[in-house]
């Protein structure tokens, strides 16, 4: 079996999530104080294994309970295709899953031992969610919530924490876009999936609401983010950099007119599902580089 596959099991086009969140938190942490590179790298390995056994064990539980044989699969949702189509046994994406989870947890408790045991209980939240996302969470409508929890909000303020060692109102104030940013990142892939999703016993909103409901509230999100950015400049939480993170309107603009337009024809909806995933990392990309760019003109270096 190659090593290919299994690098592809883990969903890596995804993976780049959890680097920019990171970087978001980074950023943040670095124009409080002091910042440590090592601590950087292992909060990003660290949330990576969690993305990891995050995306793997939902492609283990989705293939046990008979949705991944029924969805229509695209580039940005329905699973892999590796278990369903027995290319790789599902006993095994258990155990890279688990053991993934287990190394991003190791890790982790290192980082809390190199800055404040209270880093667990950010932790322990987001192994939670992400151990209990697909059995649990998405089968009783929290399934959006707690991937904009578990990996946008969390994951801002638990780097933060990493290099200050306390949580501040500015930082928890720019976690809730990046978090409003990972929720429609899921919302959207959600609706080629729904009719499998509802055999499955899932329950989200494009099953509660309907197609046309939930694409409303996709797009009513996407202007939520940009405008609560602006508002955060205004008020003088984050410096007038932070709006450059503006320049992905379009994209958000591209993937609300898609979810409007297309939401109950999957193959027309692809593009709109890439433009979400570009608005969601070109978002959080450019938030943080915002950041570090007002810390270059004030003259401070991470």
């Amino acid at each position: 079996m190659a090593f290919k596959e299994w690098f592809a099991e883990t969903r890596p086009q995804f993976l780049l999530l959890s680097i920019t969140l990171v970087l978001v938190g980074s950023a943040a942490a670095a124009a409080d104080g002091p910042f440590s590179w090592l601590k950087f790298g292992l909060t990003a390995a660290g949330l990576t294994l969690l993305h990891v056994g995050c995306n793997v064990l939902n492609d283990y539980f989705d293939f046990k309970s008979g949705i991944d044989l029924k969805t229509v699969r695209t580039p940005f949702s329905g699973g892999s295709g590796f278990l369903s189509g027995g290319i790789l046994p599902a006993g095994g994406a258990a155990v890279l899953g688990t053991a993934a989870l287990a190394l991003g947890s190791g890790i982790g408790v290192v980082l809390a031992l190199m800055s404040s045991w209270e880093l667990l209980a950010i932790g322990a939240v987001g192994v939670f969610i992400a151990a209990a996302y697909n059995p649990l969470l998405s089968k009783v409508m929290l399934g959006e919530f707690a991937a904009g929890i578990g990996l946008g909000f969390l994951p801002v303020i638990g780097t933060y924490f990493v290099q200050r060692q306390a949580v501040t109102l500015e930082v928890m104030m720019l976690a809730v876009p990046v978090g409003l940013l990972t929720h429609n990142l899921l919302l959207l892939n959600e609706f080629p999936d729904a009719e499998a999703d509802r055999a499955g016993g899932r329950r989200h909103l494009v099953i509660v609401l309907g197609p046309a409901a939930a694409a409303w509230v996709y797009a009513a999100i996407n202007f939520t983010v940009y405008a609560w950015i602006c508002a955060c400049v205004a008020g003088g939480i984050l410096s007038p950099w932070a709006l450059i993170a503006l320049l992905a309107l379009p994209l958000a603009l591209k993937g609300a007119a898609g979810a409007l337009r297309h939401r109950a024809e999957a193959s027309k909806l692809v593009p709109a599902q890439g433009a979400n995933v570009g608005m969601v990392l070109a978002t959080q990309a450019l938030l943080a580089a915002g950041i570090f760019i007002s810390l270059l003109g004030s003259g401070a270096r991470p």
